[in-house]
């Protein structure tokens, strides 16, 4: 079904990559179409633009595409703190409101609703929490728990904020269920999908999600300062702008015109100048890969070669972060018993990548990653593992 040829992934060729929660290869015609609008403005300047007035346009509807909504529900953002930061200033909380997140998120997604404490918003925080061992304590994170944001809220709770996939252990929320509870509870539901976006499916209409914001560098393979804001229609009424720009106003090139009549739309949030480049890439690997496949396919054959992996890890020397499968992602943690900066190093000299921010072996092959290349990994990853 999926076509792994080296000629769509030319990085293959002398790489084994399993580490796209990190910073992915770019998809090389995704790159080409960077290089081209670049090439363009270097000949012709501002001459060349009317050939790219539709890249902005066509990046709204293939978004639109991916998350079953509509292309007015979809921004441009250059990175996922740059969306949850216009999100949660925009956001009408009162003193006293509550904010539930969860005590290990990535920063991105927690200091936008630190900072608003100065307004007297309450920033209420889950515990860690493993599904076998209830609530846990120590310096590598596992999850959260349903039970404890139940108990958590409260009628000041205003908004849950979470990622979707948490970026150290793997822990997915279930998206299905965490949009119903608030949906019964009048909360908005803001999820950082960084970690999920072109790996597991996410349709935020199926699953009451207010706003949606992921960076386009790690699963999506787009480039380094890109991303992506959904915002429901309803939801986007209730913010106001916290920034101002001559592209968000209906009156667009009319520079005279200085009222202020922003859009309505996901366009208001798009208030300055855009990376062409970035917005042609993102159109061509958009085109290419996640509208080529349905994202159901792409998780259940991430799914598959992750258990391959296990399958052909000596257990022995690894303990693997094991998790039901509503809870599953695209990162793989696990904890080994060596040093985990030499076994990363070990198996960047032997061209298998893979990361390990906080100690976790963190593996995440994407699609098209093949068989071969998964048992020639493994065996590299045994031998680190001995040897550290």
């Amino acid at each position: 079904m999926f076509d792994k040829s080296k000629d769509r992934f030319p990085n293959k060729k002398d790489t084994t990559f399993l580490a796209h929660c990190s910073i992915s290869p770019l998809y090389h015609k995704a790159a080409s179409a960077m290089n081209g609008f670049t090439n363009d403005m270097a000949a012709a300047g501002f001459a060349a633009l009317p050939r790219y007035f539709e890249l902005l346009p066509r990046f709204h509807r293939n978004v639109a595409a991916l998350l079953k909504t509509t292309a007015s529900n979809i921004s441009y953002v250059h990175n996922t703190a740059e969306a949850l930061s216009m999100v949660a200033n925009g956001y009408p909380f009162s003193p006293g409101d509550q904010i539930i997140s969860y005590i290990h998120e990535y920063p991105s997604n927690h200091y936008p609703w630190l900072m608003q404490q100065r307004r007297g918003v309450e920033l209420v925080l889950l515990n860690d929490y493993a599904p076998q061992e209830g609530c846990v304590e120590g310096d590598k994170p596992k999850g959260w728990s349903m039970t404890d944001l139940e108990k958590k809220v409260t009628e000041k709770t205003r908004m849950v904020a979470l990622s979707h996939v948490q970026y150290s252990s793997g822990y997915a929320a279930d998206l299905n269920e965490l949009g119903e509870f608030c949906r019964q509870n009048d909360i908005d539901l803001v999820v950082d999908c960084a970690q999920s976006l072109g790996s597991l499916p996410v349709y935020p209409e199926e699953y009451n999600i207010s706003a949606i914001a992921a960076s386009a560098w790690k699963w999506l393979m787009g480039p380094w300062g890109s991303g992506v804001l959904y915002t429901s229609e309803a939801f986007r009424s209730k913010l106001a702008l916290t920034m101002g720009g001559p592209d968000q106003m209906v009156q667009g090139l009319d520079y005279l015109d200085l009222r202020w009549n922003p859009r309505n739309d996901g366009r208001c949030f798009e208030y300055s100048t855009l990376p062409w480049d970035h917005i042609a890439a993102m159109n061509v690997l958009l085109e290419d890969l996640f509208l080529r496949y349905p994202l159901e396919a792409i998780r259940d054959e991430i799914f598959r070669l992750q258990d391959l992996l296990i399958e052909n890890l000596d257990r022995q020397y690894i303990d693997i972060l094991e998790t039901q499968r509503k809870n599953r992602s695209g990162i793989l943690a696990a904890e080994p018993q060596g040093d985990y900066k030499k076994i990363v190093e070990v198996l960047l000299r032997e061209k298998v990548v893979i990361s390990a921010p906080i100690g976790y072996l963190r593996f995440a092959p994407h699609y098209y990653n093949d068989d071969g290349q998964i048992k020639s990994a493994a065996k590299q990853i045994n031998a680190a593992l001995f040897n550290t």
